[in-house]
């Protein structure tokens, strides 16, 4: 192979210039050609050589080596039978020529080198000796130390990533413990020398990272009375060897997590880690955030991996509690303290526990503190320039940031109130708002509030402490309610007191001697300038009506006056809440009254709705309208009076007298969705919330539903039709027969509709409509299986199911295998069936004789699904489906199964592999659902074949679609991890094609030096 003038070798140059395309300024066209053309190369069998031609060049690019090399780990991981097993040694040989010509770099080619070479040794059972080999060809000098501590480095790591390369479970489990377990011994005793060998290499990050990789296969014991203890601990003085040796150390304190197996090591390590207190005010003073934020992860995390110990012995590892607790109290820019909080919850999950009660007494002080440091870190920062309306500078994202974080500290807060007691707690807060009074409260004027800091962060520690109060608190909460409700008019300040007001409300109910005070406050909120000040009230009001509501009842007249003159100021969200607070109330009132207070609140709506429907002539005009429809929607969804069967139920009367309206509305909006789906919430909940009850409304129902789907083709309209075919079915407790003989002429006009519907568009402009169907169909399979599978429409369903499966979202995906399963189900003699009753013989013959005539189209449908195109949420019910038909048809399935592997495309599949696979598919189908996952994850396709083209009665269409999908992880049909098997160790791969981006993620030992189109 030439060396020298690559760029000019006329089988070399094209890879050069796709790879400096891809880099280039070009535009996106040519960028994509660039990516195909290196894609295609990616998978043929002449990338071996001319890969070797690009790296052992010596100008070429370092672009194109790096892509070489690339390549050629791919190509070892997934086409290495594309090389005599008799070559395999030249392979090795060249590769470590290869290292050694890249040991000083640049590394990331060297990176992907060593990864060649452990990938290889992996698959290379007859290299034995493979350690001692690399050693020797690398040589003793410092680049060779570095390159041998890279390729120790990425060994573990392949290792334990081999299930990716389609290897026997055998194989691997052999080769596991000849590469790693047999050489662990050997491998310490070269990472002590090297540390001793220099004061350099005792400071290389590279020796920490190694370390790191290869803690699961040195016992730890072994490496704390090894001298790397103390490199390790002394690397944490060095700027540069700081970040590795801080991972390091987490590592080494992640395999102590069996504390009983590990306690003498944890004696040795404790008092190592507690010595290290002192850098912790040394990073504060230094003001360093990225040596801070490393410290304080070494205390957090020794805590967590040791959380046990501390709850049995609190008063030896008090200091390293304290250590943490010191590590969120020094955070000056709060960029550390969340590296806390998992430890502060892990520790409090032990405290509570009664057998640790001493550790709760020993360590409650440091959890009192620790509310201290919270609720000053809740504080909002004092702006240096004093422009108190742009607290960050104009940086949303870090005023997104800080929220999201100061909810996590109320978590914090809430261990604490678990640990020390709720009544500490509040106190704290309590007190903290009395001394901003005494300190500040003389000094607030109209417009300004001091330091109103202080004041906000103990409102919103009482906010976030709410959960943990219960309603008979009586010590604290009766002093600061008062006060509550009269903090000063500052925006933060309002919004905090209201929305801790709203977080007390069962409180409230509990003490109605406040309930005035705090509902007076809350609706004086809704007049305040600020938009977030009022939607916290409508929140707040929210709350207040649904906890109180037994004490609002006799406030009806009051409130709807209030209702009416506040709703139409309000964004759409908060009239939702106030929507549902009112209704709670109303839902309060007798049934004798609830007719006429329905009107009192819901017919202003109704003319607010006429008038808006009237003058919606855009969009914006029209999703107004269907945004007040949602609050006919809430209100029915609550007010649900409790009256007999044979009574007329007042609500059904009020919705009799508005469905006249809800029908103009679709008829005047029925090709705009979201009002269509609006109206059809609405129609279904008045189903759901009052069941037979909403008897007198179904015909005109039927009959608009019907009517408006034929127009639109909207899914809404079967979602609606769906809750009536649940709630009337056969045998439904006061269901007549002739209204559930109805309901299902109901459904099979609206099953008519959609099939002939498919017979002119292509399910991929139907996705929506295909979900809505199929779970239509579930409920009319569950409640009519007897008219459902013999009627004329059962054969045409399932020819719609195929076509369905040839989608590729997961909703109609779902959707559609549930239903197949639930069919195939009526196949035996356990149907999924809601009656509890036999399943009659001609029913199970009926699907028999079905699947007999379609069950090979429906395997072929499934196992390329699966491989190819379905969501990973989708494996489960696709492999529950074959698992139903081996259980129908066990003969004629795997016959199915073997000859849908034979259709795939020539050089798919070996006869070999296919042979394997069907040999243990005939004994161990259960795993079916993870041989087709990690099928796919071997052979992730860039450019996967294309699917056969789709003809039938329901996609009339000649043209192929290629499938893009990202293919899923293994899963198992209770989503659990499948267990290792003789099918699954027997895997071999199914496609030859795999994608082989052009970019690498650096976590897998590369640099990205291309982004996906």
């Amino acid at each position: 192979m030439a060396t020298n003038g690559t760029a000019t070798n006329p089988g070399v140059a094209p890879l050069i210039a796709a790879v400096a395309t891809l880099q280039g300024n070009v535009d996106r066209a040519h960028k994509s050609q660039a990516h195909d053309y290196l894609d295609k190369f990616q998978k043929t069998p002449e990338a071996w050589s001319t890969t070797h031609t690009l790296l052992q060049s010596s100008d070429a690019p370092v672009e194109a080596k790096l892509f070489a090399a690339t390549t050629l780990k791919g190509k070892i991981a997934y086409d290495i039978d594309q090389i005599p097993r008799t070559s395999l040694p030249s392979l090795r040989d060249s590769l470590l020529s290869l290292l050694t010509q890249y040991r000083s770099g640049p590394r990331p080619v060297r990176i992907q080198l060593c990864v060649c070479l452990a990938s290889l040794a992996l698959q290379m059972s007859e290299w034995k000796n493979v350690l001692e080999l690399v050693l020797s060809s690398l040589g003793n000098d410092a680049e060779s130390g570095t390159c041998v501590l890279e390729f120790l480095r990425v060994l573990p790591e392949e290792v334990t990533e081999g299930r990716r390369i389609n290897l026997t479970e055998e194989h691997l489990r052999a080769r596991t413990t000849e590469l790693l377990e047999d050489n662990a011994a050997h491998v310490l005793q070269l990472l002590v020398q090297y540390a001793q060998s220099s004061v350099s290499a005792a400071s290389n990050p590279l020796l920490f990272e190694c370390i790191t990789s290869w803690l699961r296969e040195i016992p730890i014991s072994d490496l704390i009375k090894s001298p790397l203890l103390d490199t390790v601990v002394s690397a944490l003085s060095s700027e540069s060897s700081f970040d590795a040796a801080v991972e390091c150390m987490c590592t080494i304190f992640r395999e102590t997590r069996e504390v009983d197996a590990y306690l003498n090591d944890i004696e040795a390590l404790h008092p190592r880690i507690v010595a290290l207190r002192p850098k912790i005010a040394q990073a504060a003073e230094s003001e360093d955030v990225e040596t801070y934020k490393g410290i304080t992860r070494l205390f957090a995390e020794a805590g967590e991996a040791w959380v046990v110990l501390i709850a049995r012995m609190p008063q030896q590892f008090r200091s390293l509690v304290e250590c943490v607790l010191e590590c969120a109290a020094r955070d000056w820019d709060r960029d550390a303290v969340a590296l806390t909080f998992n430890f502060w919850y892990e520790l409090e999950l032990y405290l509570v526990l009664e057998k640790f009660i001493e550790a709760r007494m020993t360590l409650a002080d440091l959890y009192a503190r620790l509310v201290d440091v919270m609720m000053k870190h809740l504080e909002y920062p004092t702006p240096e320039d004093g422009d108190e309306v742009d607290l960050f500078d104009g940086d949303r994202g870090q005023e997104e940031k800080f929220r999201e974080f100061r909810h996590q500290m109320g978590d914090v807060l809430k261990d604490c109130c678990a640990v020390i007691g709720v009544t500490e707690c509040l106190g704290k807060a309590f007190e903290l708002i009395k001394r901003w009074v005494s300190q500040y409260g003389s000094q607030v004027t109209g417009t300004t509030v001091p330091h109103w800091q202080g004041l906000e962060a103990p409102l919103f520690s009482l906010r976030a402490m709410g959960r943990m109060v219960e309603q008979d608190e009586n010590i604290i909460l009766p002093q600061i309610m008062p006060l509550l409700v009269q903090v000063p008019t500052h925006e933060k300040v309002q919004f905090a007191a209201v929305m801790a007001l709203g977080r007390y409300t069962d409180w409230t109910a509990a003490h109605p001697e406040f309930l005035e005070p705090q509902f007076n406050f809350i609706i004086a909120a809704f007049e305040n300038p600020s938009k977030e000040v009022v939607r916290a009230a409508a929140c707040a009001l929210k709350f207040i009506c649904t906890d109180c509501r037994k004490l609002l009842q006799g406030q009806i007249p009051q409130l709807q006056r209030f209702y009416d003159s506040v709703l139409d100021r309000l964004p759409s969200s908060s009239q939702d809440d106030i929507t549902e607070g009112v209704a709670f109330v109303i839902a309060e009132q007798p049934p004798e009254k609830i007719y006429e207070t329905l009107k009192l609140f819901c017919d202003p709506l109704i003319t607010r709705l006429m008038s808006k429907a009237n003058n919606a002539r855009d969009d914006p005009g029209k999703l107004a309208v269907a945004d007040h429809l949602q609050l006919f929607t809430i209100i029915v969804q609550i007010v649900k009076p409790s009256v007999q069967p044979s009574q007329p139920n007042p609500a059904v009367e009020y919705c009799q007298e508005i469905f006249p309206v809800l029908s103009t509305i679709i008829d005047s909006f029925v090709n705009f969705t979201p009002i269509c789906e609006r109206v059809c919430r609405c129609w279904r909940s008045m189903i759901l919330s009052y069941r037979t009850a909403a008897t007198p409304i179904l015909p005109p129902l039927a009959q608009k539903l019907t009517e408006a789907f034929a127009a639109s083709k909207n899914g809404c309209f079967l979602w609606a039709t769906d809750a009536i075919v649940r709630e009337f079915s056969e045998g439904a407790e006061n269901v007549d027969e002739q209204t559930s003989s109805a309901i299902y002429q109901f459904f099979e006009q609206q099953a008519t509709s959609v099939l002939r519907m498919l017979n002119d568009v292509p399910p991929d402009d139907l996705p929506d409509v295909l979900e809505d169907f199929f779970r239509l169909l579930l409920d009319a399979l569950l409640f009519y299986p007897n008219k459902m599978i013999p009627s004329n429409l059962f054969a045409p369903i399932f020819q719609a199911a195929l076509t369905a499966l040839t989608l590729q979202q997961v909703a109609p995906l779902t959707a559609t295998l549930h239903y197949i399963r639930d069919m195939l189900g009526y196949g035996g003699t356990n149907p999924p069936s809601s009656t509890g009753k036999a399943n009659p013989v001609e029913i199970q013959q009926a699907v028999q004789k079905l699947l007999l005539s379609e069950g090979e189209p429906l395997v072929q449908r499934i196992l390329t699904g699966m491989m190819f195109s379905f969501p990973k949420d989708c494996f489960p019910d696709a492999s529950g489906v074959l698992l139903e038909m081996i259980a129908i048809l066990p003969n004629q399935t795997p016959s199915w199964i073997a000859r849908t592997i034979q259709m795939l495309p020539t050089g798919t599949v070996s006869q070999i592999e296919a042979e394997r696979l069907m040999s243990q598919i005939n004994g161990q189908v259960a795993s079916l659902s993870t041989i087709c996952t990690r099928i796919a994850n071997a052979h992730k396709a860039v450019s996967p074949p294309t699917k056969p083209a789709v003809y039938g009665p329901f996609y009339k269409t000649s043209q192929t679609r290629t499938v893009a999908a990202t293919l899923p992880h293994a899963r198992v049909l209770d989503g659990s991890k499948p267990p290792a098997s003789d099918l699954q160790a027997s895997l071999v791969p199914f496609f030859s094609d795999r994608e082989r981006q052009v970019s690498v993620n650096t976590n897998e030992h590369s640099v990205s030096f291309v982004s996906k189109q």
